[in-house]
């Protein structure tokens, strides 16, 4: 890469949508002056410094320019213009360099206007270990560097411990540790079932344990054709020598490795590595099942629910999957799609140099490799359905929801607050968010009670703080409500006296259009009699068979949940700090050698000025500056 630029217009609100229209092409006009005509990575800002959105070009000045003409723009891109305050750009030497930095911009940064990926977690892999004469073979997440050989990536930690659970069926491979591989006298119960050769205790020797190795290595790069010839071949001749006991484990050996390969889905002759991405859309969202086939078996798949407009073309959501999914993953030789791309040579020049080698994709139209794309967009389709039907569900909920507590319509985004303390100690307030699909965990907030005058146990000024920090923010940073951020209910776990506290902030701060309410425990705490209180109404409560009851308590729970955990989390970690990490001039390294020196913080505390001198890196004037803190009358 080369340079960085950065182009910025003042951050003033504006008056009226023709001065914002104004001032965000005004930002892109000013960005255009000094912009090359070289391949890069563009940023919109917003006034609040929130980036709006992220795109790369083969030509950044032609790219940019094409914002400056609002009549060509769809409302969504409009809207965004509009809301645009400066610019950022970084130049790159290739237009696939872009197309990289883009992706890894994307998933960073989370802009509103972006087709985002979800759910981006790592994968599980099996590794055959290489730093043992023994190699053991386990399930391994994250940075490959152990010594060894990977196999992956499969789509579950349960479809590597299918595959695992083969592995020692089929070639009796160790699974434990190198510790306990050492400490063994005697072979452990896997042995006796027939799960490990047992070489920690010479059940197997090293020549005869590495061919097991090599043949599990085999298996698991797609020969396994190959070593069930041969292992029927020695099944036959122990047979025929009359070696029963070794015929019976030989074939056990053969059905492990039968049984793995009669539960693929996806019939994968002929194709030996590759990723199958296929997608469907309907409703307005899409779902993308991809498919990992290594060693010509299916090792598994996932669905994903990335998050884009409504008028999202497939080209542009597959294609914005591709660029994120694989940014932190070595992609395979070979990516089966099921819809062609906007720019198929700069996506496989962009994961060709990704993966450091050679990567073919294709949309396959007729033949074996059609099938299976077929069958991979099947599985996409069927997914979606589902989540549609629960969304669907979800859906009904918060509009019976919004009938109950007289809303004007079915809120998009629910905030439920709790607060956690013990006698006012390590004090904490929690909100979670929840929506048409679901709990939306990335939302979630935590909140330090910081008001030192609040009175231990005051649970309605920790709810005031808490609940004027969060509207506080948010009118600062999006006073013309123009972002997702803002609740279409607030609920909040308490009874009248938080429901007052609710309405005093909102007054303060002049929000009247945000409904609250509070859902309090029923006589005798029992769930079931929950009440529920709204401004103007008398407190009320639902069927106990009413869905939208159970609904509610379980957005109740779950903030309850998150606060509590919280709190346990910040009082261990005030258990965990010692009284020397109050003390100025005591770091790591001191603190260390300290509780070294004298075993523990309480001796540090009762030791003479002498016996701190001396410590190890301890001087004279910090010896005395520690004894001072423990003796201050001293």
């Amino acid at each position: 890469m080369s340079q960085a630029q950065t182009a910025n217009q003042p951050a003033k609100p504006a008056a009226s949508a023709v001065a914002a229209e104004n001032a965000g092409v005004a930002a892109i006009r000013a960005a255009l002056k000094t912009l090359p005509g070289s391949p890069g990575v563009y940023r919109m800002i917003s006034a609040e410094d929130q980036v709006l959105y992220v795109g790369k070009a083969k030509n950044l000045k032609k790219r940019v320019a094409n914002y400056t003409n609002l009549n060509r723009q769809g409302l969504r891109i409009a809207r965004m213009i509009n809301r645009t305050r400066a610019m950022e750009f970084v130049t790159t030497h290739t237009e696939a360099e872009a197309l990289l930095l883009e992706a890894n911009l994307i998933k960073r940064l989370a802009p509103h206007y972006n087709i985002l990926l979800r759910d981006d977690k790592s994968f599980p892999y099996i590794l055959v270990t290489g730093d043992h004469d023994f190699p053991q073979v386990l399930k391994y997440r994250g940075a490959r560097n152990r010594d060894g050989q990977y196999f992956g990536p499969f789509a579950s930690a349960g479809a590597v411990n299918q595959s695992l659970a083969v592995l020692q069926r089929a070639f009796l491979l160790r699974t434990c540790t190198n510790a306990v591989f050492e400490a063994r006298t005697r072979p452990c119960l896997l042995h006796q079932i027939k799960r490990c050769a047992a070489p920690c205790v010479g059940g197997a020797g090293a020549d005869e344990y590495g061919e097991l190795v090599d043949q599990a290595r085999q298996f698991l790069t797609g020969k396994s054709k190959a070593i069930q010839e041969r292992l029927a071949a020695q099944m036959q001749s122990a047979s025929d020598n009359l070696e029963f006991e070794k015929a019976a484990i030989l074939r056990d050996r053969i059905r492990a490795m039968t049984t793995i390969q009669a539960r693929q889905d996806i019939n994968s002759a002929n194709v030996n590595e590759a990723d199958l991405v296929a997608l469907h859309s309907a409703g307005g969202q899409a779902c993308i099942q991809v498919f990992f086939i290594r060693g010509g078996s299916n090792y598994g798949n996932r669905a994903y629910y990335p998050a884009h407009a409504a008028d999202a073309e497939p080209e542009q959501i597959i294609e914005a999957f591709l660029g994120q999914f694989y940014s932190n993953k070595t992609p395979p030789r070979l990516i089966l799609l099921s819809h062609k791309l906007t720019e198929p040579v700069v996506m496989t020049a962009a994961l060709t140099d990704r993966a450091g080698r050679s990567v073919k994709i294709e949309v396959p139209t007729r033949g074996r490799k059609r099938a299976m794309i077929g069958m991979a967009l099947v599985n996409a389709e069927q997914a979606l359905g589902r989540r549609l039907v629960e969304s669907a569900s979800q859906r009904m909920l918060l509009e019976k929801l919004a009938e109950r507590f007289e809303l004007e319509g079915a809120p998009e985004r629910i905030e439920v607050y709790d607060n956690s303390h013990i006698s006012g100690t390590n004090a904490v307030g929690g909100m979670i968010v929840a929506g048409p699909e679901g709990m939306v965990k990335n939302a979630y907030r935590k909140y330090n009670i910081k008001n030192t005058a609040i009175e231990p146990g005051d649970d309605y000024a920790m709810m005031r703080e808490v609940l004027t920090r969060r509207f506080a923010r948010s009118l600062d940073e999006d006073p013309e409500r123009l972002g997702a951020g803002w609740p279409g209910l607030v609920l909040i776990d308490g009874g009248a006296g938080h429901l007052s506290v609710a309405a005093e902030v909102f007054s303060e701060l002049g929000i009247s259009d945000v409904p609250f309410a509070a859902i309090s425990k029923g006589p005798d705490r029992d769930a079931g009699r929950e009440q529920f209180h709204l401004p103007g109404r008398s407190a009320f409560r639902l069927d106990s068979r009413d869905p939208v009851l159970y609904f509610l308590q379980r957005l109740r729970d779950e903030a309850h949940r998150f606060a509590i955990g919280t709190h346990r989390s910040k009082r261990a970690k005030q258990i965990e700090r010692s009284p020397l990490d109050e003390i100025q001039g005591v770091g790591g390294a001191r603190k260390k050698s300290l509780l070294h020196h004298f075993g523990s913080a309480r001796a540090v505390s009762q030791a003479g000025l002498i016996d701190l001198e001396a410590v190890d890196g301890i001087s004279k004037a910090l010896a005395g500056r520690i004894y001072g803190w423990f003796h201050p009358d001293e």
